[in-house]
Parts: C-alpha cells; structure tokens; sequence
C-alpha cells in the first residue's frame, strides 16, 4: 500500500482548484459536494463554472497562478493544460505541506481522489494510486450496482441511534455485535433490499426491545477451500468478517486467513500432516470456552469442514454444551485442486466413480481397502499422503493397479505456487523427490490424469 487512505473534513475550508475548463469543473463539482469553500484561478471559465459563479457558489479569480495565491489553502487542485503551470502549482504546495493533487499527472500529487461511491453519509473510495483510473472507475460501476440507496438513510438513522446503543451496551464488543445483528434483521434487510418501507420510529424499536443482542457466544465452522480465496462462499466471507476470534489451521492459505476481520485475535491449531500442534480434543475444549465467554468463534478449516476435516467431532461436542453454531461448506481439495490442474474426476471414457481417502499413518503404517482402491475405471483421491507416497505405489501395484497407472501430485493447488507433477505407479515417488514437493500436497491416481495434457488451464 503505497497510498493511505483518508477521508478529510472540508466543510468552510479554503480550496484551491487552478483551472477553469471541463477537468477543473468535474473536480469542483465533488469538492461543492463536500461543501468546500472553492476559489478557482484561470485564465478563463466554461461555462459551467461561470453559472456557479453567478450563483456564488465558487469565487473566481481571472488570472495567472502565482505562488502567493497557495496562502491559506489547505487543498490544492491543478486541473490546467499547462504543464509548467501544474509543475509550478506542485512544487509550491509540497515546499508549504499543502496536499496537491494534479490531474493526470501522478508524479506530481501528494494525494489521489478516488473513484467515488456516494451513499452520504456513508462513501467509498476507490483508488488504483493513479496507476488505472479505468479500472478504477470500472470497480465502481460494478458496486453501485450492489449498494442501494436505502443504505444512505439507513446510515444516517443508524447516526441517529447511537448515543440510544451506546447507552445500552458498555464494552466496544457488544455494541458491534449489537450492529451487525441489527443489520441483519429481517426488517433492516427488507428495508436496504427495498421491499419494505420501515420509518426512523420502527426501527428505533428494535433497539428498544433489547432482542437482537445474543449474549452467548456462537462457533461458526467454517470450510475455507483449498487455498485460492476466489473460491470462498459469500456466506463463509460474511462470518469470518463477524467472528471475534479465529481457530485456523496449517492448510488455510495467508490470502485466505488475510480475509478474516482485522482486529479478531487468531489462534493457530497447527493440524499439520504428521505431527498434531494441538490435539482435537484441546480444540474441542478451546471452543466450548471461548463461546461460553460471549465470543463468536470462527472455526476455519481448510476445504470442507466434514471431508477429512473432524468438523462433525467438534459439532458433536457443541451440542452437548448447547453451543450455538453454523456451518458452512467449503470447497473441498479434490474438486478444487482436480479443477485447477485439469484433471476430471471423473469421465466417460476413464472414470464411472471417484473415491476418497485419508493417507494419515499410524505406526508408519497406512492401512487402507486396497483390493477396492486397485479396481479400475474410478479416479482415486488421497488427500494428506505425500509422507506415504511410496507405500501407495506399492500397495496399489502389490493389489493388482498396473504400474503403468497415471498418478499426479499437486503441491499447494488452486494458489499461484501450484506444482503437478504427474507420473505413473512406478516412477512417481523418485520424480517428486527429485522435485522437493512439499504439504499441503493432494494425490490423484486413475486414467483421468492423461487428460491433463489437453485440459490444463491454470498453469
């Protein structure tokens, strides 16, 4: 971030726009907007701004810039064609600490304006720091689309509410739980959705009730997917931003951990493929006792939370202790990494069924239904088996799978480290060494892997 964003208070403050053509009126019409008091320097007006000058909506200068004419700005715009005049208008505003913005010319601002969503009073800004104002401008098209304007009453009536709020709720945390289950109400959801007309009144009384607050706390378990955080639900996004603290383990990428709300505290669970960090039943504990304190906890697994993933042991155990709780589904490795490394599951002409299994080893040992697994026709996905790779191979061929068998290994999938190697039953062990593939790595074995010649696509 090469840029901090900031929003600045310019109600009755002395700005400074240099210019007085199209550029110049665009920027002023924002800066009326903020009601800023606006003086304009230029050797002529459009007209536009010569009606806004009638109106005594912007005072007007007709002249050359000079450096004398910063004093007492705290903003300043060069909006002009001219580039000795902007490059004079820049050093001047920087030589006083007065933020400067020349249009087009990022080289010469301190400070950008981004690309605008106005839902007064709530505002976003969208900036690409000068590089893609397209882009920008494009972004914002797309969430116009998605913010109504029933959100620009409900932020101010939510204004309205809060001395009401804080009066009811002492610590910070209680009150945001308070507003986003506020938020979440079926009325405030017909009203943003606009199917529903609610006055300042009604929703006054829903903080009056006192009903929307849960005091006990909540565990939300949440599948994260395999790495890539393109393919997280809505839903997962949505309670990892309300979670107050995080339990994630080694199989949840940093782009997908960096998505969980700032400032809840994260707890890392370790759950790496041979050795425990903290045991599950440590984890059970953590949570029943975390929720009973009043927090909402975000149990992040990696992929899908009931594929190999303990997730039905740890609701188990929330119910016994009536402990609220949601799942959501993830995107589990198998479909996920298959996808990206263009490896069908299953098809017509090589595979009429896919199996699932666990490569974890006890004793050094990986006990599996290896008749079952040596069948052909059917696609073989073992997930956590990289340590047990060659006692796959040996297995498989020992139980009747030619050693001609297509096996593929993908190492980090669905992210922008992803690695396949692919092989057969008899040479796939060596090339990974040889490769120093690392966890998290998923294996695929069946004829399927022979398509990703043609299918490969992510790489």
């Amino acid at each position: 971030m090469k840029s901090f964003p900031i929003f600045i208070n310019l109600i009755h403050k002395p700005v400074l726009v240099v210019g007085g053509g199209d550029v110049a009126l665009r920027k002023i019409e924002m800066l009326l907007r903020a009601d800023a008091k606006i003086t304009v320097i230029a050797s002529k007006l459009c007209k536009q701004l010569q009606d806004y000058q009638k109106l005594k909506k912007i005072h007007v200068k007709i002249k050359t810039f000079e450096k004398n004419d910063l004093v007492r700005s705290v903003l300043i715009i060069a909006a002009t064609d001219n580039k000795k005049i902007n490059l004079l208008v820049s050093k001047t505003a920087q030589g006083l600490n007065i933020p400067v913005n020349v249009v087009d010319e990022p080289s010469l601002c301190t400070f950008t304006m981004g690309s605008i969503i106005d839902r007064s009073p709530l505002l976003i800004a969208i900036s690409s720091e000068g590089n893609a104002p397209v882009l920008a401008k494009f972004i914002r098209e797309k969430i116009e689309a998605l913010i109504p304007h029933s959100f620009s009453k409900l932020a101010s009536i939510m204004g309205s509410m809060r001395d009401t709020v804080k009066g009811r709720y002492e610590s910070s945390q209680s009150k945001r739980i308070f507003w986003e289950n506020f938020i979440d109400h079926p009325l405030v959801r017909q009203f943003l959705n606009q199917t529903k007309k609610l006055s300042d009144k009604q929703l006054m009384t829903l903080v009056k009730r006192n009903k929307l607050q849960k005091k006990q706390g909540e565990v939300f378990l949440v599948g994260g997917g395999p790495g890539d955080p393109d393919l997280l639900t809505f839903r997962a996004l949505h309670l990892m931003q309300r979670s107050d603290i995080c339990l994630y383990d080694k199989l949840i990428s940093k782009d997908v951990l960096n998505l969980v709300r700032r400032d809840a505290e994260l707890i890392y669970v370790g759950k790496e493929e041979d050795r425990h960090t903290v045991p599950q039943e440590k984890i059970n504990q953590l949570l029943i006792k975390l929720a009973k304190k009043g927090n909402r906890v975000l149990r992040l697994k990696g992929g899908d939370p009931f594929i190999f993933g303990r997730g039905g042991e740890e609701i188990e155990m929330l119910m016994e202790h009536k402990i609220p709780f949601q799942v959501v589904p993830g995107i589990t490795a198998a479909n996920g990494i298959s996808s990206y490394a263009g490896i069908p599951l299953t098809h017509r002409d090589y595979a009429q069924s896919c199996i699932f299994v666990t490569g974890h080893m006890k004793d050094e040992k990986l006990t599996l239904e290896w008749d079952s697994l040596a069948k052909p026709n059917q696609t073989v996905v073992i997930y956590m088996g990289l340590l047990a790779l060659s006692q796959i191979c040996e297995q498989l061929i020992k139980h009747g799978a030619p050693k001609s068998l297509p096996i593929a290994v993908v190492e980090q999938g669905t992210t922008s480290e992803q690695r396949v190697i692919t092989g057969r039953l008899l040479n796939i062990t060596q090339k990974v060494k040889q490769e120093k593939l690392k966890s998290p790595s998923l294996i695929i074995i069946g004829n399927v892997v022979k398509l990703r010649r043609k299918l490969n696509w992510f790489n």
